[in-house]
């Protein structure tokens, strides 16, 4: 069989035309060294901080430290499964999370993954876990106000839309208790939550998602779990996950969001771990020298923006957990200087049965009264004084102190005040029904009321006033402000002749 010249040269002018010069080069290191959630990578020259690999068999890592001669790398998956020689890539990308309505209602963990035994998460848009807080000119100032449901925060302690307000004390004192009370009262505002769970048991974080579902919440809340089991490097970056998918919801869908991440001394001791591991040198309580660092920029993101940016907003409530009320440690006092104010729960108080436990003499909003309706405004100065008032003279009275009759009646209306204060546990009240409670007794109705009957006394006047007075209650919903107290006043009076302890 013979050869024909023609229909060589045409294939080679066939090969030549089809011929393309893309190449695919991609740089690989090998592992060196590898456990307790960290690696050592040696050959990725050219790999950037913060940037993502690839391991060969699939698990994800993020470039944390580099080195001279190697990089460290905290591994995002089963570090186990990674043996030293295994291959590494660069992705020349940065950590994202999935974002998007697709997300809400499910359960995560912080690469959005899902927990929850649903299909896995269908995201057009994926956001940097790390990126820029907001700029000033970026920003408005915070006025509108995010109610808590609880009447001892959004009396005295108000929170606003678009602020970072620390909720600090020792362990079971009802930090946790507070953030879903809030959660919960956001049903029907449109706020967006997410509630980001650090180190703690999965026993814990399956109770708040069933309290989430037995109250509807879940319908508004994405829940990002990194748990006591998960590694380290999980936990670290837990509370940027969760930032950046309310970060979605702010900056695409200018919404107002709601972040409590529970809790960042849980966060600050597995990014610890991390350090040492990689041999980052030590500072005060063996945290490296940017853990300061480490919080701020998080906290940072939270923002009220402004009208050209959609005014959105994403308001971050952080707990810390304090070790027999050592607020001076380390961690505390970083995060009590980066955020707006705080919430200070005391083991005395709640053991006292006065829940929540807040302490309003040291607890503190730096918004103040810019993010309060009116109607709770003029109020609520006069329960701090009442409340202040009250904590001074029972000290004398502790003594044994004679009082005069004017000191007498202060403590008395100081403890029926107590009472009022209290609250149970995942039954926010909507704001109207607040300002009607601490409205009647900071005007006198409860001082002739045994204090132990201060509960059923609120109880009744609330019926009361949604079943015969529900035009001054809807008054007040809507308008916010005391423009008709002589109706609430005459109610209150109405409601008072008639009732019976």
């Amino acid at each position: 069989m013979g050869f024909k010249p023609e229909e060589i040269a045409s294939i080679i002018q066939e090969e030549i035309k089809q011929y393309g010069k893309d190449l695919d080069v991609s740089e690989v290191g090998q592992v060196i060294e590898v456990g307790d959630g960290i690696a050592r990578i040696y050959g990725l020259r050219n790999a950037m901080a913060g940037e993502m690999l690839t391991f060969e068999n699939g698990v994800s890592g993020q470039v944390f430290n580099l080195e001279e001669d190697s990089i460290g790398a905290i591994i995002l998956g089963e570090s186990t499964e990674i043996k030293e020689g295994f291959s590494v890539e660069c992705t020349g990308k940065v950590l994202s999370v999935p974002c998007g309505p697709g997300i809400i209602g499910r359960v995560v963990d912080p690469l959005g993954n899902p927990l929850d035994g649903k299909p896995a998460i269908k995201a057009d848009v994926y956001r940097p876990v790390e990126s820029t807080a907001p700029g000033i000119a970026d920003r408005q100032s915070v006025f509108e106000p995010l109610q808590t449901g609880i009447k001892a925060i959004d009396s005295m302690i108000p929170i606003g839309r678009g602020q970072r307000e620390l909720i600090i004390g020792d362990r079971k004192t009802g930090k946790t208790a507070i953030a879903i009370d809030t959660i919960i009262n956001q049903k029907d505002t449109g706020v967006i939550c997410v509630y980001v769970a650090i180190g703690q048991k999965d026993s814990t974080v399956a109770g708040v998602i069933e309290t989430l579902k037995q109250h509807g919440a879940l319908d508004y809340t994405v829940v990002v779990n990194a748990s006591s089991s998960a590694p380290a490097p999980q936990q670290f970056i837990a509370p940027y996950s969760g930032c950046a998918i309310a970060e979605y919801f702010m900056y695409e869908e200018n919404k107002h969001t709601l972040v409590i991440y529970d809790d960042l001394s849980k966060q600050a001791v597995a990014y610890r771990q991390v350090s040492l591991l990689l041999n980052r040198p030590p500072g005060r309580e063996a945290f490296p020298g940017d853990v300061f660092y480490l919080h701020s920029r998080l906290l940072e993101r939270a923002a009220k923006l402004s009208d050209d940016l959609g005014a959105g907003s994403l308001t971050a409530l952080p707990i810390i957990e304090t070790q027999e009320g050592e607020v001076s440690a380390y961690i505390p006092t970083n995060v009590i200087s980066i955020t707006d104010g705080q919430i200070y729960l005391v083991p005395d108080l709640f053991f006292n049965g006065v829940r929540p436990a807040v302490d309003v003499g040291i607890s503190v909003s730096r918004v103040g009264g810019s993010a309060q309706v009116k109607a709770m405004k003029k109020i609520a100065g006069s329960l701090r004084l009442d409340l202040a008032a009250f904590r001074e003279l029972e000290a004398f009275a502790q003594m044994g102190t004679d009082l005069d009759p004017a000191a007498a009646k202060q403590l008395e209306r100081g403890k029926r005040m107590v009472e009022v204060l209290k609250q149970g546990q995942y039954k926010p009240l909507k704001i109207a029904d607040q300002v009607i409670i601490i409205y009647a007794g900071t005007q006198g109705y409860l001082d002739d009321v045994d204090v132990k009957d201060v509960a059923k006394f609120e109880q009744d006047l609330l019926e009361y006033m949604h079943s015969s007075e529900k035009g001054v209650v809807d008054a007040l919903a809507e308008k916010k402000d005391l423009s008709e107290e002589d109706k609430l006043k005459s109610a209150i009076e109405k409601f008072k002749s008639k009732w019976k302890s």
